[in-house]
């Protein structure tokens, strides 16, 4: 499934999915710009389903790098927050991770929050893994073993591309590629889209 990517601002990128489903995208560092992508996203949205995904530049030793990205997506609104560069971490992000009120979603969740709370002392307070839900939703325990890729094929009908070099790649680099941006945006977007449908029975 091809993606197009516009920069809009040096922060703001508009990433287009499938054609149709164009999801503004915030770049950033600063704890400034997370704050009020937050405070935006509560203002805007009632749906209490967030898709969460982190990176990290991959090891090839038993050291592993820390985590480089956070990425959060409500909707159409996609945050990706450079945690290795952050100038600070909000208390508005930790007030958000923390709320029994949202859902977050994503594939291989545990791990990630685990790592977040480890790394950053990020707390995610209501974490499901899509495989176990789709699972669960669909009645097909072979969905626990699905990848993000297969699960949007299941969920979506639609076929996404991830291409090694990209996942592989320097996510610890400041300046981030206009593939990366599109591939953690993407992977973000897919759960949160992911885990919209399966609650709302929409598959």
């Amino acid at each position: 499934m091809a993606t197009d990517i516009e920069e809009l601002s040096d922060s703001t990128f508009r990433v287009t999915f499938d054609e149709t489903e164009n999801i503004e995208t915030t770049l950033t560092a600063s704890g400034d710009e997370v704050d009020s992508w937050i405070s935006n996203i509560l203002r805007l949205s009632n749906r209490f389903v967030v898709g969460i995904d982190v990176e990290w530049r991959p090891s090839f030793s038993r050291y592993q790098n820390p985590v480089a990205l956070l990425q959060l997506c409500v909707g159409h609104h996609c945050l990706i927050f450079q945690l290795l560069h952050a100038d600070y971490i909000p208390g508005s992000l930790e007030q958000f991770l923390s709320d029994p009120s949202f859902t977050f979603v994503g594939v291989g969740i545990n791990g990630d929050v685990e790592r977040l709370a480890e790394e950053r002392d990020l707390s995610v307070c209501n974490a499901v893994d899509l495989r176990e839900l789709a699972a669960e939703r669909m009645g097909r325990n072979e969905m626990r073993q699905k990848g993000l890729s297969a699960l949007a094929m299941e969920v979506m009908g639609v076929q996404v591309s991830k291409p090694r070099r990209v996942r592989m790649g320097r996510w610890d680099q400041f300046y981030l590629t206009m593939d990366q941006i599109k591939y953690a945006c993407i992977d973000a977007f897919l759960s949160f889209e992911i885990g919209r449908r399966l609650y709302d029975g929409d598959f």
